[in-house]
C-alpha cells in the first residue's frame, strides 16, 4: 500500500490495468465497426500519401491509426491497437488529475475505478475513432496544466505550461472538439489568479504558476498550441495529389468548418446535447451477424455514475461557491458543465450521444469530491458501495460493450432499462 501511495505508482498501475482491459479481444469483431468505415480508410490513404480523405476532420488522429496499421499490421488488431493505448492514458491521466487536485489517495482511486467502469473508455478504446485519441491529449493537458501550476519555481512552471498548449494543440489537431478546452484552461488561469488575490496579471510571488505573468501565459498557450496544431498537418504536404501548401493550408481550414457546419439530414441515432448527460438515446455501434456470432457494441454510459454526476455537481457548486467554500469543488463542477454546455453553441446541425465522451470522463471528478466532502458521518464507506454498484453494471453490460457472443437477434432487449436505447 506504501507504494500505491506514491502517484506515479498509482497512476503507472491504473495504466497497466487499463491497457491489459482494453487490449483483451480487441480484434473482435474483425471488421470495420460505425465510423470506423471512415477513419480506417482516410488513414489507408494517408499512409500511402494518396491524397486528401475525410477532409472535415483533422489529420492527426488519422495518422495515430495509420501509425497503429504500419505496426501492428491492416487488420482490426492494427487499427485498434494504438486506441487501446489512447484509453489506458485516459484513465491514467484522469487519476493523475485527481491526485493533483486533491493529493491523496482515495479520490484519486475513486476517479481511476470511475473512468475505468464508465463504459464509454471502454468502447472508444476498442474502436479506431477520433475521439479516443482527442481525449487522451486533452486529459493530459489537464493534468499537466495541473502540474504547472504546483511548480516550485518559474522554470519548471513555464516547460510544464508550454508542454500543457502543446497537448491541447495535439489534441486539437485530433479533432475540433478540444478547442474549447484552450479556452477552458485560459479561464481556469485567470480564475485561480484572481482566488489568490495576489495580482492578477504578474507573475511574481504567486502560490500557482509562478513566474508566468497572465499575459505572456495566456498568449503562448494560444500561440504554442496554435503552431502545433498546424504541424499536424505535415503529411498533407507531401500528398501525391492535391497536397497542401503554405499558402492552402489556412483556406483548408475554412473548408473544414463548412463540411463541419453542413446541414446533415436527420439520424436514427440523432439527440439533443442536454439529452446526454441523462443518457436518454445512446448509439449502437454494432448490432449484426459477425465472426459467427450475434454481436452487439452500445454506446452508452454507466448509469450509477452519468446519473450520479446529475446528483453530485450542484453540491458541489454549492460547497465551492459559498462563504469559505473549497474552490477545487468548483473547479471540478464548472469543468464539468462547461463540457456540456459548450455545444449549446458549436454549431452542428446534428448531434450524437458519444460527442460527450469528454463529459462522461470528466463526471467522475465532481462525483469523487462530493464523496469526499460529503461522505462522512452517515455517509461514511458509502463511496465504496457507489463503487461496489459501478464495477456491478460495468460487468452486467460487458457483453454488449466489448461484442461478446450473443444467444439472439433480441439478445439485446435484457440490457434496454429504457425504450429509447433501443
Amino acid at each position: 500500500m506504501t507504494l500505491l501511495r506514491r502517484p506515479v505508482s498509482l497512476v503507472l498501475l491504473f495504466f497497466a490495468v487499463a491497457e491489459a482491459l482494453f487490449a483483451f479481444r480487441v480484434q473482435v469483431p474483425h471488421r470495420l465497426v460505425f465510423d470506423e468505415v471512415h477513419y480506417v480508410p482516410a488513414a489507408r490513404a494517408l499512409l500511402a500519401l494518396q491524397g486528401p480523405r475525410n477532409i472535415e476532420h483533422p489529420l492527426f488522429a488519422k495518422t495515430l491509426i495509420a501509425l497503429s496499421i504500419r505496426l501492428f499490421g491492416d487488420d482490426s488488431l492494427g487499427w485498434r491497437a494504438l486506441s487501446t493505448l489512447a484509453g489506458a492514458s485516459v484513465v491514467a491521466g484522469s487519476v493523475a488529475i485527481a491526485w493533483l487536485v486533491w493529493r491523496r489517495v482515495r479520490p484519486a482511486v475513486t476517479v481511476g475505478i470511475a473512468v475505468l467502469a464508465n463504459f464509454t473508455v471502454l468502447i472508444q478504446a476498442r474502436i479506431a475513432m477520433l475521439d479516443g485519441f482527442m481525449a487522451a491529449f486533452v486529459v493530459a493537458a489537464i493534468a499537466v496544466l495541473l502540474w504547472s501550476m504546483r511548480a516550485g519555481d518559474a522554470g519548471r512552471a513555464w516547460r510544464r505550461w508550454l508542454g500543457g498548449a502543446m497537448l491541447l494543440g495535439l489534441a486539437t489537431g485530433c479533432k475540433w472538439t478540444a478547442l474549447p478546452y484552450l479556452g477552458f484552461a485560459g479561464i481556469g488561469f485567470l480564475w485561480v489568479r484572481w482566488r489568490d488575490g495576489r495580482g492578477l496579471w504578474s507573475g511574481n510571488g504567486q502560490r500557482h504558476w509562478p513566474g508566468l505573468p497572465a499575459i505572456p501565459a495566456l498568449a503562448s498557450l494560444g500561440l504554442v498550441a496554435a503552431v502545433v496544431y498546424l504541424a499536424t498537418f505535415a503529411p498533407a504536404f507531401l500528398y501525391a495529389t492535391d497536397p497542401l501548401t503554405p499558402t492552402t493550408l489556412l483556406s483548408f481550414q475554412a473548408t473544414m468548418f463548412r463540411q463541419q457546419t453542413q446541414v446533415l439530414p436527420p439520424h436514427t441515432y440523432q439527440s439533443a446535447w442536454w439529452t446526454w448527460p441523462l443518457m436518454i438515446r445512446p448509439v449502437w455501434y454494432l448490432y449484426e451477424q459477425a465472426d459467427g456470432a450475434q454481436r452487439g457494441i452500445l454506446m452508452l454510459g454507466n448509469p450509477a455514475e452519468l446519473w450520479s454526476g446529475l446528483v453530485a455537481v450542484p453540491p458541489c457548486l454549492w460547497a465551492g461557491l459559498r462563504r469559505g467554500g473549497d474552490p477545487r469543488l468548483t473547479a471540478v463542477a464548472g469543468l464539468w458543465l462547461a463540457s456540456v454546455l459548450m455545444w449549446a453553441l458549436i454549431p452542428k446541425s446534428l448531434g450524437f450521444f458519444y460527442y460527450s465522451y469528454l463529459s462522461t470522463i470528466l463526471v467522475a471528478l465532481p462525483i469523487a469530491g462530493a464523496w469526499d466532502r460529503f461522505g462522512r458521518g452517515r455517509l461514511a464507506g458509502w463511496d465504496e458501495a457507489w463503487l461496489t454498484c459501478v464495477l456491478a453494471l460495468f460487468v452486467f453490460f460487458l457483453p454488449i460493450l466489448a461484442a461478446f457472443p450473443l444467444a439472439g437477434p433480441r439478445s439485446f432487449e435484457h440490457w434496454m432499462w429504457l425504450g429509447s436505447w433501443r
